[in-house]
């Protein structure tokens, strides 16, 4: 058995399910649209992206970890938010 702890860091993505209202990337999209710039564009998403450095025995139990905290400290909202998470060593 591992029990030696490793580093990782771990990336936390959280957007908008689809179909759910994302004024910042609407409004960002206008954006480029009003200049004429990019108007081959035709829709942007936008998304947080949380980055954790943590210390755990693998990667299943990082990405557990920050899923947990993520959760109690209601980072995002799970009826609205999708979230992705990468976890890498370190």
């Amino acid at each position: 058995m591992n029990n030696f702890m490793v580093d990782y860091n771990v990336d936390v993505i959280i957007e908008n399910k689809p179909g759910i209202n994302d004024p910042e990337g609407d409004t960002i999209l206008n954006d480029l649209v009003l200049k004429g710039k990019f108007s081959n564009v035709k829709k942007i998403h936008s998304a947080k992206m949380l980055k954790f450095s943590i210390t755990e025995k693998n990667k299943k139990l990082a990405e557990s970890k920050v899923l947990k905290i993520c959760d109690e400290l209601r980072i995002y909202n799970p009826l609205v938010s999708k979230v992705t998470v990468n976890v890498n060593s370190a």
